[in-house]
């Protein structure tokens, strides 16, 4: 464990210009943040300071055609893929768009169909009479359904983050207006947005072309939160930003459909945070999508009435269910499949009958547990075919894997964290050690990474005030991780293990003041009352009975030295 190194004088300054406490000015300092205006900045974040998107090639392009589609009374479909980004993203633009009394037919993708824009879905869409298809978190890659479109006379505008083709000058991509940030001629100076980000500034510039209402707007940014989280993108810059007043729009005015999920999966969570998003909510968004059809989640989140925001959430509620005992059944098949491929640096495994839409959940599981980059594949018994999902590990890119090995494929997508392909039974054994061998020509350490923490402190001083000030540096995630403390020499004055048994509940002690604890996955570590242990944490508030509580949730503990 190490401490992280930072310039104490700048602690002190913030400390003293901003009235914090040192651990939080520690943990400002940590993250870069060093002078007084720019962690006022941080600590306040104002829509206001999201930079213009100027830079984001095809912008104005893709407003002034949607904006011709909603003045001139013209049928718009909007597509999304079928996780939680694809579904908010297609959510957004239908809400926003019917405030201007477009008709706009909204559809989102299905596991049968595969991942993105498919030529079933362009096909449906064309037939529904849309004039213009608007694609959300996909349409990148679908170059054979966009020219379908175009071959008809329908553009197609896509809104979309994953890593763009390499095509020939000589043969664009077909869409009317391709929104991606990683287009090598997009300037635009934050890359890590989700599509429903992406959406948002299309919408906003949708407003300010046909000079429309702020407040329909502002309603879809509990949307943005949504698929910015679950999507797993970097929780800073414009993305922080915007998760934190979509935060604000869950908590203040959560929509009928969300309202009745949080029911109908009996959350009591008396504020909305990031947590409830990546714990709760987003799992359950994802649920139908990874089973067949993502419409359920799609219908919940566009619910205008009570009774059928609570008919969708029940059924969103039972996809949830479905899918954890689909995903624990493949992932008892994998962990008997694992020691056969324990010495090779890309995990692959395949099974008949493996549901689609579950294995990325599995393969992020594997790949966090053994370090290594993960496939896992799904086969289906009849037609052969198999659809996987990957996981990355240690930094390796599952793009590029996939890409030098294109002509084993039917087809591949994603980006360098996560990616998804189709591949035919008899070429999944040549997938494998090709996956492999691009694996061992990527550069990356195999040396474990020391654990780095913010600031060691004394269990007294882990209060409401310490807890409250390091809550306001969140929304926290990748890019913003949540403040990790240390204390040392704590004391155990109790501990059980609850749940299934693989969590740990302690009460710590230090100096009188004890404070309550949990670490998930930590029920092995159980060290018994009376222990001396030092913990590593992160500071929690837990609200129970109208009664709040600093609890500590654990990353590792170990006995004292």
């Amino acid at each position: 464990m190490q401490l992280r190194d930072v310039d104490e004088g700048l602690v002190s300054k913030l400390r003293d210009e901003l009235g914090l406490l040192s651990t939080t000015a520690r943990c400002l300092v940590a993250r870069g943040i060093d002078d007084t205006e720019t962690a006022k900045a941080f600590l306040a974040p104002r829509l206001g300071s999201l930079r213009p998107p100027t830079g984001l090639a095809d912008l104005s392009k893709a407003v002034d055609r949607i904006a011709q589609a909603v003045t001139g009374g013209q049928k718009i479909g909007c597509f999304g893929d079928y996780d939680v980004d694809g579904v908010s993203t297609c959510a957004l633009l239908t809400g926003y768009l019917r405030s201007y009394d477009a008709e706009v037919v909204p559809r989102v993708a299905t596991r049968q169909g595969g991942y993105g824009f498919g030529l079933e879905h362009a096909n449906a869409l064309l037939d529904e009479g849309c004039q213009l298809i608007i694609t959300g978190d996909c349409g990148t890659s679908d170059i054979a359904s966009i020219e379908a479109c175009r071959a008809k006379g329908v553009d197609v505008v896509v809104i979309d983050h994953h890593t763009v083709p390499t095509l020939s000058p000589d043969d664009p991509h077909p869409a009317f207006a391709l929104v991606n940030p990683f287009r090598p001629d997009s300037d635009f100076p934050f890359r890590g947005m989700a599509s429903v980000g992406l959406a948002f500034y299309v919408a906003a510039a949708i407003r300010t072309r046909l000079d429309g209402p702020k407040q329909a707007l502002m309603a879809e940014l509990d949307l943005v939160a949504l698929g910015t989280v679950a999507d797993l993108v970097p929780l800073a810059e414009e993305n922080r930003i915007l998760t934190t007043h979509g935060l604000h729009q869950l908590n203040r005015a959560p929509r009928l459909g969300i309202r009745a999920l949080l029911s109908a999966a009996k959350v009591e969570d008396k504020r909305i945070t990031e947590r409830t998003i990546g714990w709760k909510i987003g799992p359950r968004l994802n649920a139908p999508g990874r089973l067949g059809d993502a419409k359920p989640a799609l219908e919940l989140l566009l619910a205008k009435e009570p009774q059928e925001a609570d008919r969708f959430a029940q059924i969103v509620e039972k996809a949830n269910a479905d899918r954890r005992e689909a995903q624990e059944s493949i992932r008892k098949a994998v962990e008997t499949q694992l020691e056969k491929v324990r010495n090779d640096s890309c995990v692959v495994l395949a099974g008949e009958g493996w549901a689609w839409g579950v294995v990325g959940i599995v393969a992020s599981r594997i790949a966090e547990e053994t370090g290594r980059p993960t496939f896992i594949i799904g086969v289906d018994p009849e037609t052969g075919e198999g659809r996987g999902s990957g996981r990355s590990a240690r930094g390796i890119n599952l793009y590029s894997l996939l890409e030098k090995n294109r002509d084993l494929l039917d087809r591949f997508g994603g980006h360098a964290a996560a990616a998804g392909l189709t591949v035919g039974r008899d070429q999944i054994e040549k997938l494998r050690e090709g996956l492999i061998l691009a694996a061992n020509e990527q550069e990356t350490s195999a040396e474990p990474i020391e654990q780095v923490v913010d600031a060691e402190i004394g269990l007294p001083d882990v209060n409401e005030r310490l807890t409250k000030e390091l809550l306001s540096l969140g929304p926290f995630g990748k890019g913003n991780e949540e403040p990790t403390l240390t204390c040392r020499g704590v004391r155990v004055n109790s501990s059980r293990r609850v749940g299934d048994g693989s969590h740990l509940k302690l009460e710590l002690e230090e100096g009188g003041t004890t404070r309550g604890a949990i670490g998930f996955g930590l029920g092995a570590s159980d060290p018994g009352p009376d222990a001396l242990v030092d913990v590593v944490f992160a500071p929690m508030l837990n609200e129970w009975r109208g009664r709040t509580s600093v609890e500590l949730g654990l990353k590792t503990l170990s006995k004292a030295n």
